[in-house]
């Protein structure tokens, strides 16, 4: 599969998406609740492409919520390895905030995110072969 290295380079993970009203609350910017249901999800495929098992999450590191994300902008969610333990590793989730009409783009969301490779009773493996 190549060197450690390689692999936390062909796992990253960008997915982008529009930022529409339905996912928006009262005032008219994206739920946190739905920024974090994004970031867990690009985060397990990350850890996926990584390690090429099955992962469960285990846990969230703080998540920085530094500015809005109102209706009408397009999201790039980014996620890459940056620690890997025994049975485990740690996902690195940036959101970066683009406008439709314009090539201002910023970083406005970031948190980690713990994954555990199992077997099919559940219980942790070794991350990697």
């Amino acid at each position: 599969m190549g060197t450690l290295e390689e692999r936390i380079t062909k796992s990253e993970t960008r997915i982008f998406k529009a930022v529409f009203p339905s996912t928006t609350n009262h005032y008219d910017t994206l739920f946190g609740g739905t920024a974090l249901h994004l970031m867990d999800e690009v985060a397990f495929i990350c850890a996926t492409r990584f390690s090429r098992k099955k992962v469960v999450t285990i846990s969230t590191g703080q998540i920085d919520f530094r500015k809005a994300i109102p209706a009408g902008t397009l999201i790039e969610l980014v996620a890459k390895v940056i620690s890997v333990g025994r049975t485990s590793c740690k996902i690195q989730v940036d959101i970066f905030m683009e406008q439709m009409y314009s090539e201002l783009r910023e970083s406005v969301v970031a948190g980690t995110f713990s994954f555990v490779a199992v077997d099919e009773n559940k219980k942790p493996v070794p991350i990697l072969d």
